[in-house]
């Protein structure tokens, strides 16, 4: 009896690991390269330590065969792996925004490294990422990642392998809502620059001796900078609402 627990135990711990731990290796802030690798992993196994009692009545007895075992955990790592992009996804958002605005303030060539998404990208965008996941621990956001984590076992059944369709149909509209409010939350930036633009234009026709690009250059950063000052509240507070709402929906009580 005692052996049988052991073995059950052991079968749900490494099944909720495989989908809990893939998830947290890719959730923004949880899974930042930034974080050793040692705490991440550590984090993960005390978060599926906790969750085992929890879980063990929603998982399904353990399989016979050990290819069926590692059909099993690789399914549920496929749907870890859709649980953590789906948060980097949203949080590309700003990113994106990150980008239209240094390309519309003539900062698009000063690039730093983004803690956020691992990698060379502009300044701006770089400071918008780190302040979206900043903001996202600071109001507790990173809570609602974790339940959605947990009320997966009632969306994505173990056993009934994941819904590849609807899982790359979710992610395509995603992709496009996130890129939609990028493109929103710069909107004031880009209305500011199309004028800017059209008005240098405008100048440099009548004016040809002007040099535009030296006269224009200060003139567009500083412009920009104090719209995105002025603005920047609203940005952030527009990303937080869609943020919350795009992980709301996977939050479902565990038996509801």
């Amino acid at each position: 009896m005692l052996a049988q627990l052991v073995n059950l135990n052991v079968f749900a711990f490494m099944l909720i690991f495989a989908r809990v731990g893939t998830a947290l290796s890719l959730i923004p802030g949880f899974g930042s390269m930034q974080v050793p690798v040692r705490i991440r992993l550590a984090f993960a196994l005390a978060v599926t330590f906790v969750l085992t009692p929890v879980l063990l009545p929603l998982l399904p007895a353990a399989p016979d065969a050990v290819s069926v075992l590692v059909l099993l955990i690789a399914s549920e790592a496929l749907i870890g792996a859709f649980l953590g992009l789906v948060p980097r996804v949203l949080v590309a958002a700003v990113q994106t925004a990150g980008t239209m605005i240094a390309m519309l303030s003539a900062m698009a060539n000063a690039f730093i490294n983004d803690p956020v998404a691992d990698q060379q990208s502009s300044i701006i965008s770089s400071f918008l990422g780190t302040t979206a996941i900043t903001l996202v621990f600071v109001t507790d956001l990173h809570h609602l990642l974790l339940i959605a984590v947990v009320d997966s076992y009632t969306l994505f059944t173990p056993f009934q392998g994941p819904e590849i369709g609807d899982m790359a149909d979710y992610m395509a509209h995603r992709v496009a809502d996130s890129f939609r409010i990028g493109i929103q939350i710069t909107a004031p930036i880009i209305v500011s620059g199309v004028a800017y633009y059209i008005g240098l234009g405008i100048m440099g026709r009548l004016m040809p001796q002007l040099p535009v690009f030296f006269f224009g250059m200060p003139i567009q950063i500083a412009l920009q900078m104090y719209i995105l000052m002025t603005a920047f509240s609203a940005m952030m507070l527009v990303f937080l609402r869609y943020f919350e709402d795009a992980m709301f929906s996977f939050t479902q009580p565990l038996g509801g």
